[in-house]
């Protein structure tokens, strides 16, 4: 018996144990991660350098048009928007990058700290020579697109925030919502690096979240969960969750958000979304001039993609009032 044997009896034992504290039957896999990006009809690709990080680009629909940039979460990339961008409303330039370590992207130069996320994303703006952008981020993206609304609220005519809480909770109304988080996260947060590369973890997650089973299939959840193999992706993936956990999330309580948001903001929220309460997204506690909520029945987390037709006629509802 090789010395490598019982190190993998062991790592397997320690993720088996980790699949049953977050609940996902997990599967040890070998499989590469997938190299080139998903198929998308129609669409464009680029590379752009902003802040250090090698961003990859996707884009879609007119070059002239109202530019929307879509941010997408964890544990997806650019694919997320699939829909979208393989049927571009017209009139709309759609702008879908990987965030940072995610997707064909490459690393940032820090450890997922959303706030630099949030600088990173609108360097990004800056070097594609994006004034002011209608803002769309779901789940981290959304998090991500709250601080860049409120530290340049000028460079974005609105934002569209998709099953996500907006930043102004207390810990009053983080509480009674905290076993969602703790259910997944904190192992995320310890051991998301192997899970990620070694396990089927991505792909229960997403095919756990969907109120309609028939909405995303086998093949294009493996366009995530084999890319969450690379080294990269699980770093980053992993990172997103340990810098909240070891520091934002105790930052927050110290320091709560007091800005005011001056960005008109149209939340969507699955409301059968298990790891993010609705209410977290409450328009009642919202800090903003014009926030607005709207739940969506008979749906899951990933409403992009549960939902697309929904989401889609919202951004076009929402853009129009800027072309």
């Amino acid at each position: 018996m090789s010395g490598e044997y019982p190190v993998r009896l062991l790592g397997e034992a320690v993720l088996t144990a980790l699949a049953v504290r977050i609940g996902f039957a997990l599967v040890i896999t070998a499989t590469a991660p997938v190299h080139e990006p998903p198929p998308i009809a129609g669409v464009r690709r680029s590379r752009v350098i902003a802040r250090g990080v090698d961003f990859h680009v996707t884009e879609a629909g007119d070059p002239g048009g109202l530019p929307v940039l879509l941010l997408h979460g964890w544990p997806e990339h650019h694919y997320a928007w699939r829909h979208l961008l393989a049927d571009p409303p017209p009139g709309l330039r759609l702008i879908a990058p990987d965030l940072p370590g995610y997707g064909w992207s490459g690393a940032p130069p820090h450890r997922w700290f959303k706030r630099e996320i949030a600088k990173d994303v609108i360097a990004l703006m800056d070097a594609l020579g994006l004034e002011r952008v209608l803002l769309v981020g779901h789940d981290w993206g959304g998090v991500v697109g709250h601080l860049m609304v409120l530290d340049a609220p000028q460079r974005f005519h609105a934002f569209m925030p998709l099953n996500i809480t907006h930043p102004w909770n207390t810990p009053r109304t983080l509480a009674p919502h905290l076993w969602r988080l703790l259910l997944y996260q904190p192992a995320l947060a310890l051991f998301g690096y192997p899970l990620m590369r070694h396990t089927s973890v991505v792909a229960k997650a997403i095919g756990a979240s969907f109120v309609d089973h028939e909405a995303i299939t086998r093949e294009e959840i493996a366009w995530f969960s084999e890319r969450f193999r690379a080294p990269v992706c699980a770093r980053a993936g992993t990172d997103t969750y340990r810098t909240f956990w070891r520091y934002e999330l105790r930052a927050g309580s110290r320091e709560p958000e007091r800005r005011r948001s001056t960005v008109p903001t149209l939340a969507l929220f699955g409301a059968s979304d298990k790891a993010v309460h609705h209410s977290l997204a409450a328009a009642e506690t919202a800090n903003a001039d014009d926030y607005r909520l709207e739940l969506v029945y008979a749906c899951g987390h990933f409403i992009v993609e549960e939902k697309p037709a929904l989401v889609r006629r919202r951004l076009e509802d929402l853009a129009a009032q800027f072309t």
